[in-house]
């Protein structure tokens, strides 16, 4: 086990310190610029896109999402452990100015994650009667690479149904033992239980639940989070300042003792904010894939919005929350951080209501990476029997990570993550022109007041 784990931190090492910091934020300060900062001047259009018909009753094709059932299954897998223990943790190991660069990788991931989701719109398949989408399809149909494609399948049902599952249960059974006291065991086979009830049910039931539980579970959290931000008042202008200074000269805000560089800030920011957020990671796209819109830009509009809403406001939320408080300096660790700064402002209560908040942000995001996982399996395997398999393996990975060891099972799934991320940015960055190809043509379509279509040629050939 010791020789396992100093093998996950040297290629964490590698992957986060140089390879995906620059590959991620790179990339995404070019695609922004290729694109025109889309995060910047199409955020208005795609907050209007996504909530301006929040409330309407829209009949989607069979076999596919719409476009807010899409939008909630990935924010479902965005906001889960990252946006609390995740956030925790940035902050224990790389110090306030970890969520600096936390910002900085979500503001230029906005324009990533738009490529992301208009490849898989344009690159979607058909299978089953049921549509299927993502990097694998887009790396294989787009590029024609079928083994890097089935690579990435391969890393993603691993580095998401498997081991990120086990974080997800890991985190809940931590939070929830702290809180009320029940055995990590119990709670992680309590997990798989409810986990296995809806996985049988489909995308149906799956985009069903995003749906329903999504809104309520960011809207709630918030309010508690702001309710922190009330009571400590006071403290947020000079903590907000301290992120900034902190992200660039850490010692000046901690001192000498406490050893924190720069360099760890930029690598513990970023990675869990991709861990958070997911732009750049190749994840989300399996959901935007089978969104129901007229057009491949309009789901590109909507992904801004998710990792806008799951890292500008959620994960800063939770660092606020844990600053103010002081709850960084209390000598606890991953999600204890987080469940202390709810102690310090509502007493043994505010414990209680993190657990149950947590419980939900994880949860979802089991059901959303659960699903992320399927969609891969079908890239891989014909066989409708490999499905059942699948599920039956995912529900294991659910108990086993209830009561791991936290720290090595957040660097397991960072090692994972970091591995899935390269082929996806390869693919993506190799298609760049048709993601400023599909922008185009939405802009000439949008000007001429035209209504929006698209044709999917790809798709019909497909067929």
């Amino acid at each position: 086990m010791v020789l396992l784990e100093k093998i996950v931190n040297l290629v964490n090492d590698i992957l986060w310190s140089y390879v995906l910091i620059f590959g991620l934020v790179g990339i995404g300060i070019y695609f922004s610029f290729s694109l025109g900062f889309p995060q910047i001047s199409r955020f208005g259009k795609a907050l209007k896109r996504v909530f301006g018909g929040v409330f309407k009753k829209e009949e989607n094709k069979e076999g596919s999402m719409s476009s807010f059932q899409a939008l909630a299954t990935s924010i479902a897998a965005q906001i889960g452990t990252g946006n609390v223990a995740g956030v925790a943790t940035a902050i224990g190991v790389g110090g306030p100015g970890a969520i600096f660069w936390m910002w900085v990788s979500a503001f230029f991931g906005m324009s990533t994650i738009f490529v992301e989701a208009t490849l898989a719109q344009k690159y979607r398949e058909t299978r089953d009667g049921q549509l299927v989408g993502g990097p694998a399809y887009y790396i294989k149909n787009g590029l024609g690479y079928k083994k890097l494609a089935s690579f990435f399948a391969v890393a993603l049902i691993i580095a998401l149904g498997f081991i990120g599952n086990m974080v997800q249960s890991n985190s809940i059974a931590d939070a929830v033992s702290r809180a009320f006291n029940i055995p990590q065991l119990a709670i992680g086979v309590i997990i798989a239980i409810f986990a296995g009830l809806i996985f049988i049910g489909g995308i149906k039931r799956i985009a069903s639940f995003a749906e329903m539980v999504v809104p309520v579970m960011a809207a709630v959290y918030i309010i508690g989070a702001i309710t922190i931000l009330v009571v400590f008042r006071s403290h947020i202008i000079p903590t907000i300042g301290n992120i900034v200074v902190a992200a660039f000269n850490p010692q000046s805000v901690l001192g000498g003792a406490a050893g924190i560089t720069i360099r760890q800030a930029v690598r513990f920011g970023i990675a869990r904010g991709l861990f958070s957020n997911e732009a750049g990671m190749g994840s989300t796209p399996n959901s935007h894939a089978v969104a129901d819109v007229s057009h491949p830009a309009e789901q590109g509009l909507s992904a801004m919005v998710a990792v806008f809403i799951d890292t500008v406001l959620v994960c800063s939320a939770t660092a606020l929350a844990i600053l103010v408080t002081g709850a960084h300096n209390s000598g606890f660790v991953g999600v204890g951080i987080t469940q202390e700064a709810f102690n310090i402002a509502f007493g043994p209560l505010g414990e209680k209501f993190l657990a149950v908040c947590l419980t939900f942000f994880a949860f979802t995001t089991v059901i959303g990476w659960y699903y992320f996982g399927e969609n891969n399996i079908r890239f891989l395997f014909k066989n409708k029997n490999s499905i059942r398999v699948y599920q039956i393996v995912v529900l294991l990975f659910i108990i086993l990570g209830s009561y791991q060891k936290v720290d090595f099972v957040w660097n397991l799934a960072d090692m994972f993550n970091g591995i899935m991320v390269i082929p996806n940015l390869i693919g993506i960055f190799l298609l760049l022109k048709e993601s400023k190809a599909i922008l185009q043509d939405y802009d000439n379509q949008t000007r001429s007041g035209e209504r929006l279509h698209y044709n999917y040629e790809f798709q019909n050939k497909l067929k």
